[in-house]
């Protein structure tokens, strides 16, 4: 016996494989630009990103499962991802003062100039890759959206 399909969950579906397909175009993008030109991955970038915006006063600082929440990793993937960002020199971990069971990652002054000469790289294949999806009419609605979502200033 044959169905039709709800329309609206097709419609569903469309949609999350243009923004599947959207996120995934992006990201190859971003992560050839990064590793060519910085020998970062796109989740590496991210880590140093989310951990260089930590700051001293309450809350501040992220344990380990808030810096995998950020960057939507397992907290297993983070952990070696992190413990390959110390290897490199680019991190470093401490015991947190109030509560010995917490251990805390700061972005050394190594990994601050790597992420500061990333960064345009990543801006800048950012808007290559959202300008390449914008020519494509099933992802246009969602480079717009994207695009609608930046601060205007």
């Amino acid at each position: 016996m044959s169905r039709n399909p709800d329309p609206a969950l097709l419609g569903l579906a469309q949609g999350w494989c243009a923004l599947s397909a959207l996120h995934g175009r992006i990201e190859a993008h971003i992560e050839r630009a990064l590793q060519a030109g910085h020998g970062l991955s796109v989740r590496e970038f991210s880590v140093l990103d989310v951990l260089s915006r930590q700051h001293s006063g309450e809350g501040g600082h992220l344990r380990m499962n808030e810096v995998a929440d950020s960057v939507v990793l397992s907290q297993s993937a983070t952990t070696r991802l992190v413990n390959r960002l110390e290897d490199r020199g680019l991190l470093t971990r401490y015991l947190c003062l109030t509560d010995r069971r917490g251990i805390y990652t700061d972005v050394t002054e190594a990994g601050l100039a790597l992420l500061e000469e990333a960064r345009p790289t990543n801006d800048r294949a950012l808007r290559e890759a959202l300008g390449e999806a914008a020519k494509r009419a099933e992802l246009a609605p969602l480079v717009a959206a994207v695009e609608s979502l930046a601060p205007v200033g």
